[in-house]
């Protein structure tokens, strides 16, 4: 390997097959693709039913521990694990979110994974890919548009515009917009009122989206939104508006999965990108199904660490899609292990066994959570070239110990090859473990209930406290009929607990629920904890500031 090549420049010299050949390799039809280019495509809804009766393949989940702000390789052990089972003689399919532009341009500079590594085009991906995040922010912002516009000509529904829930949105990270007045101007320019932004992959039309099961389904979906209240305190659905058709037809092509390869030519879905710290962090239930029929084994990521984007897999996706993971891979690095041990940011290039022997209790709290919904697992080490040969045999030494099926990882330096190991263990574990899935709490509990589980149970927070306003919430929705609605946490990635500075394992600590927002039409409750925001802001130096595009058009600086 050229270890002086980005990723982007990896990408950029990676052979491609045309997508009719990708398509064509997983066995579907040339009338069921739509090719968008020559690497890119989407493929229609009709596949489900030619496929209905087919038997599903195996999903391998990929999560991880409490990350960095780097990141800690999640995506780039999704594609390589792929890759590697293809190595294996396995028909194995990636599914995994689209990149939001808002992180992209902000931090991550990319999601797509990396090395050898990656889904490509990786800068289509990365940027505009196939229009799906700006659909979304379209049929949002229509649906502010026909609220407001409600409002002007008269207000029929007699909404309250104090009382109004639904923001604008924009894929961005623009702090300034977080909250802003609209209908300024006089008489002819609407009612003027409070308003707000999310970014796009919080709306709840992309949680809508990501769970729908066909388009009769997501204009359902549309429909049961809650956009606000009326004076009377009564909640405003979509369909009392009705729009729902004119919000599906925006997203009827959003909703087709979108089939793109690795460098490695092995098929790939990217299709949804719900943020895991805000909305439940999965791609999309069709893509995730559509692949299951398609493949023999699906390997598809959660967001973050454990305690947010895996729970929400199994709490949420899986009840709404009546699937179940054969085996999940929990994704650890040693830099980031050693800074939950208390090592200095800048200096987690540095040997550090003690610190590391400290952050220890991060994985293991993220082990026993997958071990509570009684799944079989294996702990992947995704190597980083400034990991020791000690501190990587001691972090081996202690799965042994632990009786934790354990791999050393090197897909980001050797693609598929790097995760042979990986792969023949996860092969082992979906047939030798014993899989005894089961969610954690049940589904008529209580809200509070339900939230005190995941924050105990998962978290290992020691209580929970309330809001005055989440007290008068949890009222609130009990009387509508919300109770029996599983629950989506928006907490930091950054710690197991609701405030990012408390690393490793922390203990005799309490989550305190703020606020809790219905989002009726993905099917949940959001509770929102700590400080965690909707609408993300730039960092002092965005990772824009590297990105240009030459005379050519040849992109560079995108990771």
């Amino acid at each position: 390997m050229k270890k002086d090549l980005s990723d982007i420049e990896i990408a950029q010299d990676a052979q491609l097959n045309q997508i009719y050949e990708i398509a064509e390799g997983i066995g579907v039809l040339q009338e069921e693709l739509e090719p968008y280019g020559h690497y890119k495509g989407k493929i229609s809804l009709n596949i489900m039913n030619r496929l209905k009766d087919k038997k599903d393949g195996h999903i391998v989940l990929v999560t991880s521990i409490n990350p960095t702000t780097a990141g800690e390789g999640k995506s780039t052990v999704t594609v390589g694990l792929g890759q590697a089972l293809n190595k294996l003689g396995k028909k194995a399919i990636v599914a995994m979110r689209e990149p939001s532009l808002g992180p992209t341009m902000g931090i991550k500079g990319g999601a797509t994974g990396g090395g050898f590594s990656q889904v490509v085009p990786m800068e289509d991906i990365n940027l505009h890919f196939t229009g799906d995040i700006h659909a979304i922010t379209a049929a949002n912002n229509a649906l502010a548009a026909f609220i407001d516009n409600h409002i002007h000509q008269g207000n029929q529904l007699n909404i309250d515009p104090r009382r109004i829930t639904w923001k604008r949105v924009v894929d961005l990270n623009d702090r300034a917009l977080r909250q802003v007045i609209v209908g300024l101007g006089g008489p002819t320019q609407g009612v003027p009122r409070e308003d707000g932004f999310d970014i796009t992959v919080a709306s709840e039309i992309m949680a809508v989206l990501c769970l729908s099961t066909d388009l009769h389904d997501l204009k359902h979906r549309l429909g049961e939104i809650v956009f606000g209240y009326s004076h009377e305190k009564k909640p405003l659905t979509v369909k009392r508006l009705g729009f729902e058709g004119a919000l599906a037809m925006l997203l009827k092509d959003a909703l087709k999965p979108n089939l793109v390869q690795t460098l490695e030519n092995t098929p790939a879905l990217i299709h949804g990108g719900p943020f895991a710290n805000i909305a439940h962090g999965c791609n999309s239930v069709l893509a995730t199904k559509m692949a299951a029929k398609l493949g023999d084994y699906v390997v598809t990521e959660s967001g973050f660490g454990a305690d947010l984007g895996a729970e929400k897999f199994l709490h949420i996706k899986c009840r709404s899609a009546n699937i179940k993971p054969s085996v999940v891979v929990i994704v650890a690095t040693i830099r980031a292990l050693k800074l939950h041990g208390g090592q200095p940011k800048n200096e987690l290039k540095e040997e550090n066994v003690s610190a590391l022997q400290k952050g220890i209790l991060n994985l293991e709290k993220h082990i026993e959570t997958i071990q509570a919904f009684g799944l079989p697992f294996v702990v992947a080490i995704n190597r980083f070239i400034s990991d020791s040969d000690e501190e990587i045999n001691w972090l081996q030494q202690w799965c042994n110990e632990k009786q934790v099926r354990v791999s050393l990882t090197e897909v980001w330096e050797k693609g598929g090859k790097g995760g042979l190991d990986l792969g023949e263990k996860v092969l082992a574990a979906i047939k030798e473990d014993r899989n005894e899935f089961a969610f954690l709490y049940e589904i008529n509990h209580s809200i509070e209930e339900k939230i005190t589980t995941i924050a105990t149970r998962v978290y290992g927070a020691k209580n929970v406290e309330f809001s005055a306003t989440a007290k008068k919430q949890l009222i609130q929705f009990d009387k509508e009929g919300w109770g029996n609605l599983p629950v989506c946490m928006a907490k930091t990635q950054y710690s197991l607990s609701d405030d990012p500075t408390k690393l490793g394992r922390p203990e005799d600590f309490t989550v305190t629920i703020r606020e809790l927002k219905a989002s009726i039409g993905a099917g949940f409750i959001v509770a929102l904890t700590g400080s965690v925001m909707t609408m993300p802001g730039l960092p002092k130096e965005p990772a824009a500031l590297n990105m240009n595009v030459d005379d050519d058009g040849k992109i560079v600086g995108l990771f």
